[in-house]
């Protein structure tokens, strides 16, 4: 039978204290019966005492309990307690047998954990000091008492006692920490032993005790910790246990089986814990690695003054006018050189892009008062050999860089497991790291495998997570872009980035002007050196006219001119802009219903076939359509009531529709299979005044945020 610590303020009883020549008298008297109950509390010093009005009138302390017995002779009262102590002896009835026993095994584990206190506080010799150790864990594992204390306070009894010596070899500590490994099964050890644990960790990292002892209670941290900000160096410790496995013969190898053995043999992880507790270690750890360069620094510079070595603002490389000229086999190549005069033109060329920029006194002068721009590089800073001023490269000690290699490996380690993936991205969206560790070189060439792995995910809650988390915020696609401090790639990365998001971003216009306003450049760039996704967003960019300035358009169709591919995506271009203006000529009928069963492709047939400038109301109900429909219903400018009811029509397709129609007033998307995250996004449509959601898995709290816009 299991039993709870005895707590203070637990015992309501009658207290008889009196000397042991008078026990038999009043035991046998009726003298107890006549006494009102009283309080004997269990103070969190050691110590039990009577409330003021009791007959106990001084406490009694655990150490003065000489001994604790069961009333069990003839004609004893029921369910009491016998506490001898000096000069006399305590009763204590209880109302039933099992409280009793509860009491009983309190007191005696109270009285036998101030005893050890007592004998551990001053050590003589440690064979001695180990036998007594060994023989607190086996009480504290034997005894049913059912409460954290009771392994909790020999851990601290022993965290003290190393504390205090710090002359033990290593063998001692050895011996200690086998000796205890029993209570850190299912107990976290507490903060002082987890310095003794760190200091062993860094000393004999190569110990067997490493790997045989601390594994499990590693392992309990990390699938049971709620919050390491309450105990840090639960996670300290952590570190070092992970850093002492990477210095084992085969390194990374064992520190990938113990993640391995984190995540368990299945696709699915169960212990949900484990990975946030795994990334705050890791994050923890790396900034560990620049915190002497961050306290170094007395000013708060940008990222793009820590790349470039540049300590004030005035350092900083304006931005320059840009002229792009269209492309001519008869221009020759040439190279710009930072030796060049200030006060001629400089040609800044590659092998498919030639870029004119003018530098001169005036044109300085003209920038002066925007010195302190941190706007997005233009296509220019992509395309310079260097910047102005000398590169700064930040140089870790070998210590810091044997760290921050371990734990980016993890990082990727953790990426590379498709149920993590999604908490991963979503914990690394905000960017945790400091900003020195964005601008070392060796650390973002490291990261690019896990925000690859994001890029290269399918699902929409991974990739998206590469956005910023707000607006004005740089996130995971801004860094990695050309003109981004953590771009190697001459814009790879960015390029797969773009067409993973094109790919799901419900917000496909407001992204793709997003694009148009700060990556234009490095897009057009990219077009020019044949990448299909980049050639689809220019041609998208004028499609949707994105564009609006006339000269920029003709750079724009000019560099499409420039490829065969995006030759051929410009000519399809001009054939769907020819159809839409035949599709939205004024004509047509304006209420058209489509047959049942018909499908996405009927549609497009329908819609090719003639004017339908004036449609106002559509109705395809219980066709085959889906979300592919969306892109011909944009096309549609007078389209005011549209009916999906018992469609295929999802999420995507919503998404599209509140960016393109603007007029829609009556939508019916009755049994459609549309949840929140495509409803959602309906609240941009301000002239939508009827909207049937019927048998849809719209939940109560997005219903409530649609009637606040609609």
């Amino acid at each position: 039978m299991r039993y709870k610590l005895l707590q203070e303020g637990d015992i309501q009883v009658c207290v008889i204290r009196h000397p042991r020549t008078f026990l038999s008298k009043i035991l046998t008297s009726k003298f107890l019966r006549r006494w009102e109950p009283h309080h004997l509390t269990l103070a969190d010093n050691g110590v039990a005492s009577a409330t003021p009005t009791g007959y106990m009138e001084n406490s009694i302390s655990y150490s003065a309990i000489e001994d604790v017995q069961l009333l069990s002779w003839e004609n004893a009262p029921k369910y009491c307690l016998q506490l001898t102590i000096p000069g006399g002896t305590v009763l204590l009835q209880a109302a039933n047998s099992y409280l009793r026993d509860q009491w009983f095994h309190s007191l005696q584990w109270k009285k036998k954990i101030y005893k050890y206190k007592k004998v551990l506080s001053n050590p003589s010799r440690w064979e001695v000091v180990l036998k007594e150790i060994r023989t607190l864990v086996d009480m504290a594992l034997t005894s049913p008492l059912q409460d954290d204390s009771i392994h909790q306070a020999p851990l601290e009894i022993v965290s003290k006692l190393l504390s205090e010596n710090n002359n033990l070899t290593t063998q001692d500590h050895e011996s200690i920490i086998v000796a205890i490994a029993p209570l850190l099964e299912n107990n976290h050890p507490p903060p002082d032993l987890c310095e003794f644990f760190c200091k062993h960790c860094r000393e004999r990292p190569r110990s067997m005790v490493v790997i045989e002892v601390f594994t499990p209670v590693v392992q309990r941290i990390l699938k049971h910790n709620m919050d390491f900000g309450k105990c840090p160096r639960l996670r300290l410790f952590t570190q070092e246990y992970i850093l002492a496995l990477n210095e084992l013969n085969a390194g990374m190898e064992v520190v990938k089986k113990f993640i391995h053995s984190m995540h368990g043999p299945t696709g699915q992880c169960p212990h949900p814990r484990v990975l946030p507790n795994l990334v705050a270690v890791c994050l923890a750890a790396i900034y560990s690695c620049y915190e002497e360069f961050i306290n170094s620094r007395d000013n708060s510079p940008s990222l793009k003054e820590i790349r470039n070595g540049c300590q004030q603002q005035c350092d900083r490389k304006p931005n320059l006018p840009l002229r792009l000229l269209h492309t001519s086999p008869d221009l020759v190549s040439q190279e710009a050189t930072l030796t060049e005069s200030r006060l001629k033109p400089v040609i800044v060329t590659s092998n498919e892009i030639h870029v004119e920029v003018e530098r001169n006194n005036t044109a300085n002068q003209k920038m002066t008062a925007n010195v302190g721009n941190d706007s997005e590089p233009n296509l220019i800073d992509c395309l310079m050999v260097s910047p102005t001023c000398s590169t700064m490269s930040i140089e870790l000690s070998t210590q810091a860089d044997r760290i921050l290699g371990c734990y980016v490996e993890i990082l990727k380690m953790l990426s590379d497991y498709d149920d993590w993936r999604p908490a991963l991205a979503s914990l690394l969206q905000p960017i945790p790291f400091p900003k020195e560790a964005l601008a070392h070189e060796k650390f973002t060439k490291e990261l690019k495998y896990v925000i690859q792995r994001f890029a290269e995910d399918p699902r929409q809650e991974v990739h998206s997570c590469l956005l910023s988390v707000r607006a004005g915020k740089d996130g995971w696609f801004q860094l990695y872009s050309p003109g981004g401090v953590a771009c190697d790639d001459d814009g790879e990365l960015f390029a797969s980035m773009v067409h993973i998001l094109m790919g799901s971003c419900y917000k496909t216009k407001k992204f793709l002007l997003s694009l148009a306003e700060n990556k234009l450049g490095p897009c057009m760039l990219l077009a020019l050196r044949g990448n299909q996704t980049m050639v689809e967003i220019l041609c998208l960019m004028l499609e949707y006219n994105i564009i609006d300035n006339n000269d920029t358009q003709l750079q724009i169709i000019s560099t499409l001119e420039s490829t065969d591919v995006g030759k051929r995506m410009y000519e399809q271009l001009c054939d769907r802009q020819r159809e839409l203006k035949e599709l939205q000529r004024k004509g047509g009928p304006t209420r058209l219903t489509l047959p049942s069963k018909s499908t996405d492709a009927d549609l497009a047939r329908l819609l090719s076939s003639g004017s339908f400038g004036n449609l106002e109301n559509l109705s395809l109900a219980f066709t085959n359509v889906t979300s592919a429909c969306a892109e011909h219903l944009i096309k549609l400018p007078s389209l005011k009531q549209l009916n999906l009811w018992s469609t295929q029509f999802g999420d995507a397709g919503l998404r599209l529709l509140s960016e393109h129609l603007t007029m829609l007033q009556v939508l019916n998307l009755c049994e459609t299979p549309v949840t929140d995250a495509g409803l959602l996004a309906l609240s941009s449509m301000k002239s939508l005044c009827s909207l049937n959601m019927n048998s849809t898995k719209l939940s109560a709290d997005t219903y409530e945020d649609l009637k606040v816009f609609l």
